[in-house]
């Protein structure tokens, strides 16, 4: 575990004013107008398709009905097939095209999520849990699928034909139209309301999904099930778990039955219509008003049931649209998080790399309101050459060596890598120049070979073997049953300790950095297991410049240079002979470790020991 913890993270405040966050959902769809223009017309075509049936059914029973035109009463039939025929067609096409659009929407902004984290420091890592990343990118994008496959399709289409239905109705009787529409105001002011509070609801839904999310991801793992059953609290986990579980089934009925009852009452209204148009016609011809004839009537009540599905579908779209809100925030939340470490404009590449390493003045803090972790660091360390970083837990030691390969950047002074400031190269010349080996390595749940081909993905064979006998790891991946093709399970815990050790040794052979970074890489292993450790990183350290934060003093005796940190300052630095004959801070820590050597040689516990190869 890093010593140095930053305090939690917390996610910037909601975006202000609805307006503003459509628009930029709006932007989302911007590359694909072309087709969306293309699902508008085929929108367009449709509803004025469909609105055409009712006047073809007006001719039918006001003409040729009453006139026995059988000719014309064939081709009115044939119109209200076709128009049916085309409907459907129309509507397959927007279909396609549309879900096609909102998959290439979802598509961007899961890849724009992934890349923006995968640009965050690490720092933004360590105070944030797992399965909170993992929900944000699946549940709250994935909730969002129905809105942008077929929301703006289904608004355009609905509005559409509610327009071009409405202006038929108007065409056909005006008054009628009155009677129809008059309570359409109060129904939009329900569907705002019912939108509301079922955009309230999802943010809470939402948010415990994430929590749900971040314990399977915690609890569930290799590292998890091995903690809770030795400290023998799978039942209590489980508890928590039901209880996680029981919130989301109370938001879940919620967000479901939120504004059920008040849209149910606009259902119900706009299913009787239509008793009360035929009911004001037949007042109407009683009091002597205007006569409207059969035909009138019935195509009039047929756009009125037509204007019914378009009508509680944009109602329903208005809904959703506010319930997707809270989604698209909550993406939006992580879109717009700071980057805190960027690439120059114009930065350095350097072909040629030769390993000089200086910290010039260097200061770290977290943040503004925390006390430094790294203060006034000077620090040259020449090409070729090996240093080695002690001190007591939490000085700082890690976080300086982090700051080479810029997992975290200086906020002071300067780190440079053969006299250019790391922060003013670009991310490739940085990646090809330093190498970090830690004391927790990461395995992919995939084979050997491909674990080993994530530092260089065109290696041959040759070359993953001749890595792996460098890392004093050949002979034990020869011997497993699928040899290289093994799979390592999930974080590599078919292996030992000291076996992922010497797999991650050799992954950082077959990309040859210039510049190594050993973060107590065998702190928490055997004797016997770091003697084989051992052999490996002294092969991987040749000829390079050699950064080692180090638990464990026995391993760094034959250093170049020692440097002593205490609470982020340089309190010491020579040979090992020069600081043991100035008997401090380096000589106290050394005969600390060699009281404790005895315990250690016991093997490590939890670990099992390995013969070296």
């Amino acid at each position: 575990m890093h010593p140095d913890h930053p305090p939690a993270w917390t996610p910037p405040a909601e975006l202000k004013g609805q307006p503003r966050q459509v628009r930029r959902i709006l932007r989302l769809f911007r590359p694909y107008r072309g087709r969306l223009a293309i699902v508008g017309l085929l929108v367009g075509a449709s509803s004025l398709v469909s609105v055409a049936t009712p006047f073809l059914l007006k001719e039918i029973l006001d003409v040729a009905l009453p006139q026995g035109r059988t000719g014309l009463l064939s081709l009115l039939a044939l119109g209200m097939i076709l128009s049916a025929v085309l409907t459907s067609v129309f509507g397959v096409l927007q279909t396609l095209i549309s879900t096609t659009v909102g998959q290439r929407v979802m598509h961007d902004l899961r890849t724009a999520v992934y890349g923006r984290l995968q640009r965050m420091s690490l720092a933004f890592f360590t105070r944030t849990r797992t399965g909170e990343v993992q929900s944000r990118i699946a549940n709250d994008i994935g909730g969002m699928q129905a809105t942008v496959t077929s929301t703006a399709t289904s608004l355009v289409s609905n509005l559409t034909s509610v327009v071009a239905t409405v202006v038929a109705m108007i065409a056909l009787d005006w008054r009628l139209t009155v009677v129809s529409l008059v309570l359409l105001p109060v129904f939009v002011w329900i569907s705002r309301r019912v939108g509301n509070e079922r955009k309230r609801i999802t943010t809470q839904r939402q948010k415990q999904m994430a929590a749900m999310a971040a314990t399977v991801t915690e609890s569930l793992s290799v590292s998890g099930i091995l903690l809770g059953r030795t400290m023998g609290r799978s039942d209590s986990l489980t508890a928590s778990f039901a209880e996680e579980s029981e919130r989301l089934v109370d938001l879940e009925v919620r967000s479901n039955m939120a504004g059920r009852w008040r849209m149910a009452v606009v259902t119900i209204v706009m299913a009787a219509m239509p008793a009360v148009i035929y009911w004001a016609a037949g007042i109407a011809l009683q009091v002597g008003g205007p006569e409207v004839s059969l035909g009138t009537l019935v195509a009039f009540v047929s756009l009125q049931q037509g204007l019914f599905r378009p009508a509680v579908g944009l109602l329903s779209t208005g809904v959703q649209i506010q319930t997707s809100l809270a989604l698209f925030q909550r993406i939006f939340e992580y879109l717009d998080l700071p980057i805190d470490i960027t690439e120059r404009e114009r930065p350095v590449r350097l072909d040629r790399i030769k390993g000089e390493v200086r910290f010039e003045n260097v200061s770290f803090h977290y943040d503004h309101g925390s006390g430094p972790v790294l203060d006034g660091i000077d620090i040259t360390v020449p090409a070729g050459s090996s240093l080695a970083i002690v001190g007591p837990t939490g000085a700082g030691k890690s976080t300086l060596g982090y700051l080479v390969p810029r997992l975290y950047d200086v906020t002071g002074g300067r780190v440079t890598l053969d006299g250019v400031d790391v922060r003013d190269l670009d991310f490739d010349t940085l990646a090809r120049a330093v190498g970090v080996v830690s004391q927790e390595t990461y395995l992919f749940h995939a084979s050997v070979a491909d674990n080993l081909r994530f530092a260089k993905p065109d290696a041959t064979d040759e070359e993953l073997q001749a890595a792996a006998r460098a890392a004093q790891i050949h002979d034990h991946i020869a011997a497993l049953p699928d040899g290289y093709d093994t799979v390592v399970g999930e974080r590599g815990h078919r292996f030992s300790g000291g076996e992922k050790q010497r797999l991650a040794i050799a992954r950082t052979i077959l990309r040859d950095p210039p510049v190594l970074i050993l973060d107590e890489a065998t702190s928490a292993l055997d004797t016997r297991t770091e003697a084989a450790v051992q052999k490996a990183i002294d092969t991987l350290s040749a000829n390079r410049t050699t950064l080692t934060i180090a638990h464990r003093l026995s391993t760094v005796r034959n250093a170049d240079r020692i440097v002593v940190l205490d609470r982020g300052r340089v309190v010491e630095q020579g040979t090992h002979e020069e600081l043991m004959d100035l008997d401090g801070r380096y000589a106290a820590l050394v005969r600390r470790d060699a009281r404790m050597e005895p315990a250690h040689r016991t093997g490590a516990p939890g670990r099992r020991a390995e013969p070296a190869n």
